[in-house]
Formats: C-alpha cells, structure tokens, sequence
C-alpha cells in the first residue's frame, strides 16, 4: 500500500503514468487535504486526478503541530502511520526528510519511474523525465542526470 502527497501525483499525472502506482503498490489512498489540493478547479491535472482518486481519499484526525510542512504533507505522513503503509510517495524534499526522521518509507514520483522501467512497466524514463520538465513541475538538473545514469539512459543538458 502506498499513501500519496500531492506533487508527486501531480507529476505522475504529466505523464500519464498514475496507474503505475498500482500495478507496482497495489493500493494507493490519498489524505482528504491531498485530493482537495490536487483537485481544485485550474490545477495542473485536476481533471484526470479526480477520477483516479475517486474512492481513494482517507478523513485524517491530524494531532501532529506543524513542522514547517503543508497540511497535505502532514496528513499524508499521518495516514501512512495510521493506515500501516509500505511506502510513502512525496517529492516535496523537506517533508521527505522528516518523513524519514519519523521512521516513514518513502518514494517519489522518479522512484516510482525507475522502479516501473525496473519491473518492465515502462521502457524508457527519458521521454517522460521530458514531459515533466516541460510542465509546472519543477526538478533539478543534478536529479535528472541521476535519474538516466540509474536506468542507463543517455544524459543529457538542458
């Protein structure tokens, strides 16, 4: 089972790869700031994010203060806590380190990539690693360069 924060379904949305998440976790659930987050009217992907959350999202009673995180980002920690996840999937760095200091298991949607070219769910990464740099996502060079070495793709600059 995974639990999902909003940047890194965003950027699987890109590039038309949500359905990974099951086929490599199973079950995929989302904390209700997530889908609201994701789903407002004018966001990137809300549309196609509505329909593959739908009877995914979790109400989540949040007793955590806030770290310096967003709300989704607590919530989403917190239900993989109370849900008993396997992995946790969030890009946003500083939520991941302190998801990592609260003994949480964590992916992002690279990981997710590289782990679906690994199990043969997909051919090539740097097709999509090219659709995501052309939307609002943001990643950097340096995570891109490592993303290819990893899947043995040619590198290339930007």
């Amino acid at each position: 089972m995974i639990i999902g924060d909003s940047s890194a379904l965003i950027a699987l949305g890109v590039v038309d790869k949500l359905e990974l998440l099951e086929k490599l976790y199973k079950t995929l659930f989302v904390p209700q700031a997530v889908y609201d987050e994701v789903t407002q009217i004018g966001r990137p992907q809300s549309d196609k994010l509505r329909e593959f959350l739908t009877n995914r999202v979790k109400v989540v009673d949040l007793n955590l203060t806030k770290v310096g995180l967003g709300i989704g980002e607590l919530e989403a920690i917190t239900l993989y806590k109370e849900l008993n996840a396997d992995v946790l999937l969030i890009d946003d760095n500083r939520a991941k380190k302190y998801a990592i200091l609260n003994d949480v298991r964590v992916i992002g949607s690279l990981g997710v990539l590289i782990k679906a070219k690994e199990e043969g769910y997909i051919d090539k990464i740097k097709p999509l690693l090219e659709e995501i740099m052309k939307s609002e996502v943001y990643i950097s060079d340096k995570l891109i360069v490592k993303v290819l070495e990893i899947c043995n793709e040619q590198v290339y600059s930007r």
